[in-house]
């Protein structure tokens, strides 16, 4: 396929002269379930029906550095997402699937860098080339302490391990995203779309910083970098709102940065409908509304979409919702004949306008947080976090309000009864099977690596090839996760 001519500077109307004319986004569909083995399956199951890509939802004790056995995860295994303690999971989960072809996103950010080995351990052993493999590292740290709350580290360690990310995948993944800067989970904390692109671009401005400083190439870096995020509610200020997205961090590339180079300019983001439009009750709306999310996210101009499925408000999408969530870009893609032109709605004197009111007011916000301090400095004091939960009461207070309608909430309700148990799982053969994983490996070999680690760490040393090392000799992410909290605390 011919490279994709790209738009032209602040791309505002696309990052490629064709969009989807030339190429469909990438349709990627986020899994993982209460097991390695099902979500494989799942996998399996969505490339046979047509998702180009695949991205990986990790359970909390993976999130934040335990594995399965651990006391802290009793009665979280599973929960949010697929658990992953060591390389033979990591193996089971890309079962018969070709690491080559097909494109991998992983959400995971504290402990970024272990599952990160844990893919390169397994693409080394099973024989691909590291240059070949395509795909996503989150890796954005700053979103945990405003928005969701799974970190680990400290920051400025945390920042280092995010840095180390980028510097060996510049010198070693040339295809792979070393970070996708992310406006969703600040959008699904309760922010409005002027912070959710304010504080994801002020996160961004800060990796690069950081990157900056340690001598890394941000021409390269700007180049290997994604956002992702939120498709919400209001349909027009959601499309005005990606438009806006590409000419900032356009201007920011070439005017803060000073890098001239069109790629490294491209604003590339995958979208995700917003899982906190989705309503328990009444939840066949909810097919509705991501269709329209999902609309608003094309008709934007977005790279990358996953669809929410309609049960996601109460539980994991079942098997028969997420391939509805599919069809649902499908039939945009397919069906409606929108791909036909660039930006068609753009030349609207209200998206127009809205698009240029987002630009500024980003652009200003984004001036007020450098003038005090920085993200760094804002995210410490717990001045983001504040701004993003005023936010969120606002919102509340205009629904209780029936300012802000919510059908089957506060309007058109019905009477029903709403099933909010949720299964527990038998987790016990996890547990056994961690036990016997460790007893069937060579455990001088993983003190060893984990020694070296501890050692490494005291110094001011890339550690990516040293956790790799660690995942190679059967380390599990709990150990290394307790190796690296010795060397560089806890955050609280």
């Amino acid at each position: 396929m011919p490279k994709k001519k790209i738009g032209n500077f602040p791309f505002t109307k696309g990052i490629y002269k064709d969009m989807y004319q030339t190429k469909l986004w990438t349709m990627r569909q986020y899994a993982g379930f209460s097991s390695v083995k099902e979500s494989n399956k799942r996998f399996l199951s969505l490339l046979n029906s047509g998702v180009s890509g695949l991205s990986v939802a990790f359970d909390l004790p993976t999130q934040i550095g335990y594995d399965s056995d651990h006391e802290m995860s009793v009665g979280e295994i599973g929960k949010s997402g697929v658990p992953i303690s060591n390389i033979e999971d990591i193996k089971l989960l890309f079962d018969q699937i070709n690491l080559e072809e097909v494109s991998v996103s992983m959400t995971i950010n504290s402990t970024a860098p272990i599952l990160l080995a844990f893919y390169i351990a397994l693409a080394e052993e099973k024989g691909y080339q590291l240059k070949k493999l395509r795909g996503t590292i989150q890796n954005d740290i700053l979103k945990e302490y405003i928005a969701r709350g799974t970190y680990i580290f400290p920051i400025e360690p945390s920042l280092k391990l995010t840095t180390d990310i980028f510097e060996y995948c510049q010198s070693n993944l040339p295809k792979w995203n070393a970070i996708s800067v992310s406006g969703y989970h600040i959008r699904e904390a309760g922010s409005t779309a002027i912070q959710e692109l304010s504080f994801t671009f002020a996160n961004a401005i800060t990796y690069v910083n950081h990157a900056r400083e340690r001598g890394i190439d941000i021409e390269k870096l700007t180049k290997q970098m994604s956002f992702f995020f939120n498709s919400h509610r209001n349909f027009f200020e959601e499309i005005a709102k990606f438009r806006a997205a590409r000419e900032i961090w356009a201007k920011i590339v070439k005017n803060e940065f000073g890098i001239d180079n069109p790629e490294s300019q491209l604003c590339r983001f995958h979208v995700q409908t917003g899982g906190s439009t989705l309503t328990a009750q009444q939840i066949d709306n909810n097919v509705v509304r991501t269709t329209l999310e999902a609309l608003s996210a094309v008709l934007g101009g977005a790279q990358s979409i996953h669809t929410n499925g309609k049960d996601e408000a109460i539980s994991l999408p079942s098997e028969k919702n997420a391939l509805l969530a599919l069809r649902t870009q499908q039939i945009i893609a397919h069906e409606t004949n929108i791909t036909d032109f660039v930006d068609p709605i753009g030349d609207s004197s209200i998206i127009s306008e809205m698009t240029n009111k987002i630009v500024k007011e980003v652009l200003n916000k984004i001036d007020d947080i450098d003038k005090k301090g920085g993200m760094e400095k804002l995210i410490d004091t717990g001045e983001i976090e504040e701004e993003i939960s005023n936010a969120s009461i606002e919102f509340q207070n205009k629904l209780d309000k029936k300012e802000e309608i919510l059908i089957g909430v506060n309007k058109f309700v019905n009477e029903e009864k709403i099933d909010l148990t949720i299964s527990e799982k038998d987790d016990k053969n996890r547990v056994n099977s961690l036990i016997k994983f460790r007893k069937n490996r060579d455990n001088e070999k993983v003190y060893h690596a984990l020694l070296v680690l501890e050692e490494k760490a005291k110094l001011n040393e890339n550690l990516i090839p040293y956790i790799i090392e660690c995942a190679k000799s059967r380390c599990t992410l709990g150990e290394i996760s307790d190796t690296l909290r010795k060397i560089f605390g806890e955050y609280s």
